[in-house]
């Protein structure tokens, strides 16, 4: 690619295939294919317990290690058949296939349910979805159905912290979802969906494409994040009608695209990484109106070549955040400074794969984990708790088109 995405001339007609496009494995992006009854349509009914999308495991979690689930593109050449199972040892890092919960369409974005129970995953199609899947201790987890997102390409997913409502971003079409998750983990019908229509699209880009929505740390606002807009929403969550009301928005540069915005443990600044203007933004938060406040952009340490940052990682004690960057396929290291209002740019590392989508430290967060899409790999790092160094924690492990790593 010679000028970045998101300009008129290389954005496709469907935000769904320009996300692809990004991503592709050397060849040209693909349609975007249903996979399964389930996965189509606008709520299907659940999936039955006794259906081939049941996880098959293929070997026994190996004794002390933790699982490991990892998202795919499965319409993509050389794509996965379904929601990928594995564990890692926590001391070395070495990670170890173990099944696959099948019959999942596109799982590109995983997330689990406060009491760890249940796992949802987005179905990335031209006719969203999000399918909730009960995890079980034997490895035999099963799919318990799935609800359409009313747009097109979801793309993220949370879950509130109250584990009442699942939130999901709808990239092609621009808009948000809320589902009410019962008390088995279960998803029910949508109750509210909301289209970003103003402020209008930025440059080169011809309509919204909400890329994330998560609930602050204080719990009391929703954040979205938009590319095509150049803004980041905060919404009220109306906790007995599952419904949004947009109480701000903030606004970006021109032209920045933003992706994935990651909090400071004090829940008074994020971080913003903006894929299309290779920046990253350190913004103001205020948790008793959920204003954001963006800060000035700061470089990602990648140089003049081309790259798209994904995502940043924060860890736990907030001195540390590490950026993923798809292109320069490197981990840019930060340390955090000033209670969180600063970040000073201490260097890159090379990821060990190619096109870095997705970041995640361990619980224990001495194990950072990065999904490369291009090369189909996992890599994985240790990371020093006194500065925050990564060191390689051995030989990529193979996953196909990895585009999202969840530890638990």
């Amino acid at each position: 690619m010679s000028s970045r995405p998101g300009r008129s001339e290389q954005e496709p007609a469907s935000g769904t295939s320009r996300r692809r496009f990004l991503g592709a494995l050397a060849q040209a992006a693909v349609s975007v294919t249903a996979v399964g009854a389930a996965a189509c349509g606008a709520d299907p009914a659940p999936v039955s317990a006794t259906a081939p999308t049941a996880a098959r495991p293929r070997a026994a979690r190996p004794r002390g290690a933790r699982p490991l689930f990892l998202g795919t593109y499965t319409s993509a050449p050389g794509g996965g058949s379904g929601i990928g199972l594995a564990s890692y040892d926590p001391t070395t890092g070495r990670i170890t296939a173990t099944g696959t919960v099948s019959g999942v369409g596109d799982p590109s974005f995983l997330a689990l349910h406060p009491t760890g129970r249940t796992l949802y995953a987005v179905n990335e199609q031209q006719t969203g979805g999000v399918v909730a899947v009960r995890l079980s201790p034997d490895g035999h987890h099963r799919v318990l159905g799935t609800r359409g997102t009313g747009g097109a390409g979801p793309c993220h997913l949370s879950v509130h912290p109250s584990g009442r409502w699942l939130f999901s971003a709808n990239y092609g079409s621009g808009s948000v979802a809320v589902h009410p998750v019962d008390t088995t983990g279960a998803l029910g019908a949508r109750t509210d969906l909301v289209t970003h229509s103003t402020p209008p699209p930025g440059p080169g880009q011809r309509g919204p494409h909400a890329h994330q929505i998560i609930t602050s740390p204080d719990g009391g606002h929703l954040l979205a994040v938009d590319l095509g807009t150049d803004t980041v929403y905060t919404y009220r969550l109306d906790t007995s009608r599952g419904t949004l009301a947009r109480l701000s928005y903030a606004a970006l540069r021109p032209g920045a695209g933003p992706r994935h915005l990651t909090f400071h443990p004090s829940g008074r600044h994020a971080y913003l990484a903006n894929e299309v203007d290779n920046t990253v933004v350190v913004c103001g938060y205020d948790p008793a109106t959920g204003r954001l406040t963006p800060g000035t952009p700061q470089p990602t340490g990648t140089g003049p070549g081309t790259n798209y940052p994904a995502q940043l990682a924060v860890t736990g004690d907030g001195r540390f955040a590490f950026l993923a960057n798809r292109g320069h396929n490197s981990l840019t290291r930060y340390a955090i400074e000033a209670g969180g209002s600063r970040l000073r740019l201490l260097d890159t590392v090379p990821v060990g794969g190619d096109f870095p989508r997705h970041i995640a430290l361990s619980p224990g967060q001495d194990l950072l984990f990065a999904a490369n899409q291009r090369s189909g790999t996992v890599t994985v790092f240790h990371v020093d708790p006194a500065s925050g160094e990564l060191t390689s924690a051995g030989r990529p492990f193979s996953s196909p088109v990895a585009v999202c790593a969840l530890p638990l």
